[in-house]
């Protein structure tokens, strides 16, 4: 048995983003990005959202913190730029071919975490 065989499977990974406001954020995520919101705990410190196979978690974290940044794929970059555009979403750099050969845009949300939609 060769080391690819004993490797057990893992989903992929789901980010914990810093926020001022996990419940604010939630509702942004799902009005503008069409997320559906999951979870949110009682005293609402960490919840979730989800779209399809993406999952998100949010944290409360006290000001100022860093910001993340993110990596998304998008099978239709197209489509997707129109739709995150025409619902709200803070873009803060345009979809276009970057030197590096990919075409790409960038989402800011509300406590400043990227979000770089990209296609080959």
């Amino acid at each position: 048995m060769d080391v690819k065989e004993k490797m057990t499977s893992i989903g992929p990974p789901v980010p914990e983003l810093p926020v001022a406001d996990v419940e604010r954020a939630q509702q942004r995520y799902r009005d503008v990005l069409g997320f559906e919101i999951g979870w949110l705990e009682p005293d609402k410190g960490i919840g979730a959202v989800s779209r399809g196979k993406a999952a998100i978690f949010f944290r409360k974290r006290k000001l100022p913190f860093d910001p993340a940044v993110h990596w998304m794929f998008a099978n239709d970059i197209d489509a997707t730029y129109q739709e995150l555009k025409s619902s709200g979403a803070k873009i803060v750099d345009p979809l276009e071919k970057k030197p590096w050969g990919l075409r790409q845009f960038t989402v800011m949300d509300l406590d400043g975490n990227l979000f770089y939609f990209h296609h080959d």
